[in-house]
């Protein structure tokens, strides 16, 4: 599995469009985990300049479109992950890219889960690496949570996800 996610990773950095925009520098990650405790992937979160970016190589989910979100705790308690709290909003935004009022540090791009169960995602975050890293690792930390169902990008609080499949807390290098 760790070849398939280096993998992923090369395939998501070269999607980069300068040098600068190349991550660098690891920062930290979290491993996946589904409902019952089995593994379900990787996320990375590297930095380049002044930007910090998040991958995922997920495994072991239901193939389709999955929201996936950072939470404002790092916890995942599962069947549900509800201790993961409610989707990472230091600014106080709403919800979702395609809304004139969103959106939060916690949005991020749906996950493509293909037939094999696998899929890759990769964003940008929003804001610059200090603001973001104070975010993320404040003392209650930050959950990264893959849910059910697709996020429309625009229906606040949630963008219609569904409920929480996988979750891992993200660590500090």
């Amino acid at each position: 599995m760790r070849n398939l996610f280096a993998a992923s990773l090369v395939v998501l950095a070269s999607a980069c469009t300068t040098l600068g925009d190349i991550p660098t520098a690891s920062v930290g990650g979290a491993d996946l985990k589904l409902s019952n405790g089995a593994p379900a992937g990787r996320a990375l979160l590297t930095a380049g300049g002044d930007s910090l970016t998040l991958s995922v190589a997920a495994f072991g989910l239901p193939q389709g479109t999955h929201g996936a979100h950072l939470h404002m705790v790092g916890s995942c308690v599962g069947p549900a992950f509800t201790t993961a709290g409610g989707h990472l909003n230091p600014g106080g935004h709403q919800h979702g890219t395609d809304n004139p009022a969103g959106s939060h540090l916690g949005d991020l791009p749906n996950l493509v889960i293909n037939a094999t169960g696998t899929g890759t995602m990769s964003a940008k975050l929003r804001g610059t690496r200090a603001e973001i890293e104070a975010a993320l690792f404040d003392a209650d930390g930050t959950a990264i949570v893959i849910h059910a169902d697709a996020d429309d990008y625009k229906t606040d609080p949630t963008g219609n996800s569904g409920g929480r499949i996988a979750c891992g807390v993200l660590t500090r290098n």
